[in-house]
């Protein structure tokens, strides 16, 4: 198995949608009416929406590739890019998205471990992320990662407002 880390760039927009767009639903589907997701994939995923996030300087997405084939991707944001204020000293992972047939293979640890390279190499102290309070796999993935609770905020599924854990990790 050959894995690859790219970053993603304005050219690859739709394939960058198209993922978006599998993997929300693959992951949160199951647990949300059809209208709230609707209404988030519209809002979050659309064309114009992608496009503005990818030329956001203080962002960045990165898709993960195995054997060539794109499995996942990953946004990560600094500064006031940061959809929470968590200081110039943060870097916030604000989605880690792996497709299903690519699960369970190290993915997740893959892009997470590239994320602490990034935090380092700019001299981030802390990594934070929000994770969906009923999204227990991944909670405690994360847990596992090194990352604890810190706090909660909102998160608009539609109209549904869910709540999501921040969870931190500390680096050196």
């Amino acid at each position: 198995m050959t894995i690859r880390i790219e970053i993603c760039t304005i050219e690859h927009v739709c394939e960058l949608q198209e993922i978006s767009y599998e993997t929300f639903n693959e992951t949160f589907k199951a647990q949300n009416s059809p209208e709230n997701m609707k209404a988030y994939l519209e809002k979050a995923f659309n064309r114009e929406q992608l496009e503005t996030e990818l030329s956001l300087a203080d962002s960045q997405f990165l898709f993960i590739y195995v054997n060539h084939k794109v499995a996942g991707y990953m946004k990560v944001n600094i500064n006031d890019a940061q959809s929470e204020k968590m200081g110039v000293e943060s870097l916030e992972i604000e989605r880690v998205y792996i497709k299903k047939e690519f699960q369970k293979h190290g993915l997740g640890k893959v892009l997470l471990h590239k994320a602490i390279d990034m935090a380092t190499e700019q001299h981030k102290t802390n990594i934070w992320l929000g994770v969906w309070e009923k999204n227990e796999n991944a909670i405690a993935f994360y847990e596992k990662m090194g990352f604890v609770q810190t706090g909660a905020h909102a998160f608009y599924m539609g109209d549904e407002k869910q709540i999501d854990f921040i969870m931190t990790k500390t680096i050196l």
